[in-house]
């Protein structure tokens, strides 16, 4: 990944839906090449979904810190947890705890649901979770 492709991600998370021909417009490369680069972008799992962001819709929301047994890859854990529905980022970190998970779901039902699910990978040491209360972006 280069320059250009932070550029395109950068244009793609303000708006998604902007066109190849705008993005070409926007960095100064054809149409042709924005496509074979978004598409480079999802083959290699740098861009792993388009989303829709509904702020008229509450979410629950959560911050799940996760200890990996002892001999399991984190980067395995990682990659089963980015794959639940209600997971929105996964982070690799240092310290007590090998993984952080953000979650949001409409309930914090959805909410239990996914802690429950994250807790039965196989893998998985511990969790501790903190519901949050308030987001201030």
């Amino acid at each position: 990944m280069d320059g250009l492709d932070e550029q395109i991600l950068e244009i793609l998370k303000k708006n998604s839906r902007t066109s190849f021909v705008e993005i070409a417009e926007e960095v100064n490369l054809s149409e042709a090449a924005i496509r074979r680069r978004i598409q480079n972008l999802l083959n290699e799992g740098t861009i792993k979904r388009f989303t829709i962001d509904q702020t008229t819709r509450k979410l629950s929301s959560a911050l799940v810190l996760v200890v990996v047994k002892p001999g399991t890859a984190t980067s395995t854990i990682s990659g089963k947890i980015r794959a639940i529905q209600t997971v929105q980022k996964v982070y690799e970190i240092t310290g007590e705890y090998e993984i952080g998970v953000i979650l949001g779901a409409s309930t914090t039902d959805g909410i239990r649901s996914t802690i429950e699910e994250i807790r039965t990978l196989d893998g998985v040491e511990d969790t501790c979770t903190s519901i949050i209360l308030r987001d201030l972006d």
